[in-house]
């Protein structure tokens, strides 16, 4: 295994699951990248500016990345604008991901089912392997 993607949530704090991260590249060797998405396919229908969520996309992916790091993991991080489904699946293209981890869903039963799920729709859709952690 030569390259981890993380889906990081932005806005999220999951310490748990950069170190879930961590611990599958020092058992592989992997260098890992984290990206995180605003979430917006068209601003003009946001409640708030993309800038908004931009910043909290960087402040996760930063988070992450300093995390890692500080574990011995090779990582770099990138923010990106759009839908996370679609905009994690590309950023795994683009770095030729080995695997897909991602957190498990924090939205509660009846929401999941009207909003969706990204690991539900990640797992559905990727090319590659989806590993999706849950807090313990």
């Amino acid at each position: 295994m030569q390259r981890i993607v993380v889906a990081a949530k932005a806005g999220a704090d999951q310490p748990w699951l950069a170190d879930a991260a961590a611990e599958l590249a020092q058992q592989t060797g992997a260098e890992v990248s984290v990206v995180s998405l605003d979430g917006l396919d068209v601003e003009a229908l946001s409640t708030m500016p993309r800038a908004e969520f931009r910043e909290a996309a960087e402040h996760t992916v930063q988070g992450f990345v300093e995390r890692l790091r500080a574990a011995g993991i090779e990582a770099d991080g990138d923010v990106r604008s759009g839908a996370v489904t679609r905009g994690v699946l590309l950023y795994a293209e683009e770095k030729e991901a080995d695997v897909i981890v991602c957190g498990g869903s924090s939205k509660g039963r009846v929401a999941r089912r009207v909003l969706g799920s990204v690991p539900v729709e990640l797992i559905q859709r990727a090319r590659r392997p989806v590993l999706v952690i849950t807090p313990s």
